[in-house]
């Protein structure tokens, strides 16, 4: 029972990670029913900055966490202005296209500017444990949910409450709609983007203690995020938070429990997640539907 805990505990600080980006992927796919294949590296250009700020990895300091997350949204309302912008009256596949070629770019540019050699990323919180009723929990796993579903909590209170979140929640529900009452959806798009970097970064920078820092460090990530995002349903919100979660803790179970999956099969299982909801459920556990009529 107490390695069952401990195990849970680590499942979900892994699976905020994934949930965290999981919700970027979903923010700019119910605005522009695109998938942001560069997300991750995104999130990979965020935390070298944040590395660099820190000193290359002396000590972590919260002022750059939260230095990187400013620059992180700025990035993505640039990007959103500068390269998905222009094509908003392209095709899908056009758009996807530009995310390829920009993940490819960034990941060129990172290994350009730090070098592609592995580097020591500081962690947060102490490598130390709490021990409760015998069980031995990580700080770092508990620092890293809290953080990363903090900020989803801090999100979500803007969208619901604020004028600024409501009106980007309309025109992700109805653009054309939403236009017509007056509001800049082109700006609103462009914010969207601006918080999916900067949750990116969150994830970056929470990931990167645990597998050490490399222009490819979230490659792996971003899949892992995608599947939770699929699992949970493209347009749900709440859906890829809780299917980051369900699959960090599926796949913690799997690796502690099941002794032929190791650590290199951990991908394949989140692929097969993938694969197995997209056959029974394509709309993931908690999203819709759609019928069209022809």
């Amino acid at each position: 029972m107490q390695q069952f805990f401990q195990t849970l505990v680590s499942g979900l600080a892994q699976g905020s990670i994934y949930g965290s980006l999981a919700l970027a992927l979903v923010l700019i796919y119910k605005a522009t029913e695109v998938i942001n294949f560069a997300q991750g590296e995104m999130a990979m250009f965020s935390t070298y900055i944040a590395w660099a700020l820190m000193g290359h990895g002396q000590a972590f300091k919260w002022w750059a966490f939260f230095a990187t997350l400013a620059i992180a949204f700025a990035g993505g309302f640039l990007i959103q202005r500068i390269v998905i912008r222009p094509l908003e009256r392209a095709s899908v596949l056009t758009v996807v296209m530009a995310t390829i070629a920009l993940l490819v770019i960034l990941n060129g540019l990172a290994a350009w500017i730090w070098s592609p050699q592995i580097e020591f990323f500081p962690s947060p919180f102490p490598p130390t444990s709490w021990v409760i009723g015998g069980v031995h929990i990580g700080k770092q796993d508990v620092g890293t949910l809290a953080v990363t579903m903090g900020c989803v909590v801090v999100l979500a209170l803007f969208f619901r409450f604020t004028k600024l979140g409501l009106a980007m929640r309309a025109g992700a529900l109805n653009r054309d709609a939403a236009r017509l009452l007056g509001v800049r959806t082109g700006w609103l798009l462009a914010l969207g983007w601006g918080f999916a970097a900067a949750l990116g970064a969150v994830s970056g920078m929470m990931v990167a203690p645990t597998v050490f820092l490399t222009p490819n460090m979230m490659q792996a990530v971003l899949i892992y995020a995608f599947a939770s995002a699929v699992l949970g349903g493209l347009e749900s919100p709440v859906g890829a938070v809780l299917g980051g979660l369900a699959l960090g803790v599926l796949i913690a179970m799997l690796t502690q429990y099941v002794h032929f999956v190791t650590s290199e099969l951990q991908l394949p299982v989140a692929l097969f997640v993938l694969l197995v909801v997209l056959l029974v459920r394509p709309a993931g556990l908690l999203g819709r539907t759609v019928v069209r009529r022809v």
